[in-house]
C-alpha cells in the first residue's frame, strides 16, 4: 500500500491509500476518486515530504533499549516514558466519509482480512522471516508498535498501516 497526499480543485487536503501509483492513476482516470469534503472529482497528488533516515544509529540504540525494557502494547503504538509507564500515542488522522466511501473502505478491509493471514503480535518477526526467505512468502497482517514498523521500513520491508482496527470476533467473550 502507498499513501498519497491529495487535494481537490477547492484545495481541500486529504490522503488516499492505493495499491500502487498506477492504481491511483487508474482510479482517477475512471472517475472513482472524489474529495471527502466537497465531492469534487478533480483530485490530484500533492508533494509529500520524503522520509529521510538521518538518525539510524539513534534508532538502533532505541531499539536495543526497547528489547531490554518491554513497552506497553494494546494493538497500537505506545512509548515508554522515563518513569516506565506508557505514554499515549499521538492522535491519529480521521476523516468524515460519504456512505459510498464508507462502503468502499469496508470492502477494502474485508478483502484484506480474507486475503491475509493474521499473525497477531508476531507481525514484525514474521515479516522479517518472509523478507529474508526464512518462511513461506504470503500476505500477513498483525499488530506492531510504531517503532517496530519503522524498523521494518528501514530494513527495506514494505508495511502498511490499516486504516481501521480489525477485531477477531472469535477472541471476544
Amino acid at each position: 500500500m502507498i499513501v498519497f497526499n491529495l487535494s481537490c480543485s477547492a484545495d481541500h487536503r486529504f490522503e488516499g491509500w492505493f495499491a500502487s501509483g498506477e492504481e491511483f492513476d487508474a482510479q482517477r482516470g475512471r472517475g472513482l476518486l472524489s474529495c471527502p469534503m466537497c465531492g469534487s472529482s478533480e483530485v490530484s497528488k500533492q508533494l509529500s515530504a520524503p522520509r529521510l533516515n538521518l538518525h539510524a544509529q539513534a534508532h538502533a540504540q532505541a531499539q536495543a533499549q526497547a528489547v531490554e525494557r518491554p513497552s506497553a502494547h494494546a494493538g497500537h503504538a505506545a512509548r515508554a516514558s522515563a518513569g516506565g509507564g506508557p505514554v499515549p500515542a499521538a492522535p491519529q488522522p480521521v476523516a468524515v466519509l460519504s456512505g459510498q466511501q464508507q462502503e468502499m473502505l469496508r470492502e477494502l478491509v474485508r478483502q484484506v482480512v480474507e486475503s491475509t493471514e493474521d499473525v497477531g503480535p508476531q507481525f514484525a518477526e514474521e515479516a522479517r522471516r518472509i523478507h529474508y526467505k526464512e518462511a513461506e512468502a504470503r500476505a500477513i497482517r498483525g499488530v506492531a508498535t510504531r517503532e517496530e514498523a519503522e524498523a521494518l521500513v528501514e530494513e527495506g520491508i514494505e508495511v502498511a498501516q490499516l486504516p481501521v482496527t480489525i477485531v477477531d470476533k472469535s477472541r471476544l467473550n
